[in-house]
């Protein structure tokens, strides 16, 4: 799948308002059997903008659906409504929350009314990068060269926790605070100036994270982060309404053993967001068990 795809279908995936927005059953809506079981319905919320979200909800998927449960997806376009549902019992289940830095926030706001259900990955960051062409290599450089970048850092939704920490805590804290303007829209819409941007050959600088599959379908690095200011390293966990180990033992036992490394966690985001796309998700779900089979299995008690 070419990158002015992808971004074309992550444009489509934020599309829509930020209340709930459910689809159908299993992943019949998306070209799949939707062969949901009879053990009660798990509902799945993710953000499709946020393809680390977007690829575990499809293995969570094809994993409670061979446990039984019939799954239901809802989409929504930003952090906060996520959070707001998950604490509210109308989610059952993030499958790919930031909760240790980057939505300590919402953590704070709605942590006793959420479950945490264990961590799959354990080195997540937040970055800001530029095109490798670009001759420099340190957030400290930025204050230097504010006429390169028309005083422009590209970034993506207004809520994302990437948002508020490159606003609060890294701008201020390097003097950038009136140099830089932080541009906020969504995730489709960062990719969009990148592409445009390296493809015209002109200097850019964007909020990334990794893992995240545009850093290797762009030709990016990430600057030197010389004061921490983007934060340390965190884990990606699945979070859960409360109360959801205890009414879904089997479901949180399962969920609890994935635990995936780079190369795993890799060709996950890989197969389903640019292999197989969108609508194919559980066909790349399969593809990845085959090339994985003990992917996380042997790591369940």
């Amino acid at each position: 799948m070419q990158k002015r795809h992808l971004i074309t279908t992550l444009a489509l995936g934020a599309v829509g308002a930020l209340t709930l927005a459910g689809c159908a059953s299993g992943n019949q809506a998306d070209g799949g059997s939707g062969d949901g079981g009879d053990r009660g319905t798990i509902t799945l919320g993710f953000l499709p903008s946020w393809t680390d979200g977007l690829s575990t909800a499809y293995l969570l998927e094809d994993q409670l659906e061979k446990l039984g449960y019939s799954v239901e997806m809802q989409t929504l376009t930003e952090a906060g409504p996520l959070y707001t549902g998950l604490a509210q019992g109308d989610v059952d289940i993030y499958p790919s929350a930031w909760p240790e830095l980057t939505h300590k926030s919402y953590m704070d706001t709605y942590g006793d009314d959420i479950e945490d259900l264990g961590a799959y990955y354990d080195n997540a960051k937040l970055t800001i990068a530029v095109p490798s062409y670009v001759d420099i290599d340190s957030i400290e450089d930025l204050a230097a060269n504010v006429d390169r970048f028309e005083g422009r850092i590209y970034g993506i939704e207004p809520g994302a926790g990437l948002t508020a920490q490159t606003q609060d805590s890294m701008l201020p804290g390097y003097g950038l605070d009136g140099q830089f303007e932080l541009v906020t829209s969504s995730t489709a819409a960062m990719l969009t100036e990148l592409d445009n941007a390296i493809a015209a050959q002109e200097d850019i600088a964007v909020t990334l994270w990794r893992p995240f599959w545009a850093n290797d379908a762009y030709d990016v690095k990430d600057l030197e982060d010389p004061q921490g200011l983007m934060g340390d390293p965190e884990a990606l966990h699945f979070l859960g309404t409360a109360g959801f180990a205890e009414q879904y033992p089997d479901a949180a036992e399962l969920i609890a053993g994935i635990q995936l490394d780079d190369e795993q966690y890799g060709a996950l985001e890989d197969l389903v967001v640019n292999e197989y796309g969108e609508g194919r998700e559980a066909e790349a779900v399969d593809a990845w068990l085959e090339q994985y089979p003990d992917a996380f299995s042997t790591q369940r008690s």
